[in-house]
Formats: C-alpha cells, sequence, structure tokens
C-alpha cells in the first residue's frame, strides 16, 4: 500500500533554503561560460578557423560566411558546458 503522507514542512522549507542559496551562484557561473571573455574568444577563434578553412578549400566569400552562420549555430549551451566541464576537471 502506497504511502501518501505529506512531507515534513521543516524538511521542505530546508531543502527550498539550499537551492534558494545555491542558484544565484549557479547561474552567475552559467552566465560566465556563457558571455565571459574567455568564451567570446574561443567563438571568435571558431569561427575565423572555420571560415579560413572554407575559403582555403575554394569557397567564395558568400558561401564560407553562410556555412560559419551554421557551424556557429550548432554551437549549443551543452557544447559550452561540457567545455567548460572539461576545463576544469
Amino acid at each position: 500500500m502506497p504511502n501518501h503522507e505529506m512531507p515534513d514542512p521543516e524538511k521542505i522549507k530546508e531543502v527550498l533554503d539550499v537551492v534558494a542559496e545555491k542558484i544565484p551562484g549557479l547561474l552567475r557561473q552559467l552566465s560566465d561560460l556563457l558571455y565571459g571573455p574567455k568564451s567570446a574568444k574561443q567563438y571568435a577563434e571558431a569561427a575565423a578557423t572555420f571560415y579560413k578553412e572554407l575559403k582555403a578549400a575554394g569557397m567564395s566569400e558568400q558561401e564560407a560566411f553562410e556555412l560559419t552562420k551554421q557551424y556557429m549555430s550548432t554551437l549549443s549551451l551543452g557544447t559550452l558546458i561540457s567545455r567548460a566541464r572539461h576545463e576544469h576537471d
């Protein structure tokens, strides 16, 4: 028979207090990963390298630009977090 007791309100309050304490720091870290100078530099270097390689392969400026734009749009939040996690290990 399943237990349908309500959780202890004090326990819920403790959990919510911890979450409220931790969330601002986590949001700051995430913001630094996404918008910090290091990330901006990595994005710029990746885009420049990709564009240069396309041009070196004989593509027109417009073709290289369009493909670079598509490439940059594929860099997702998950990719950034994965990279950051590996950098900090």
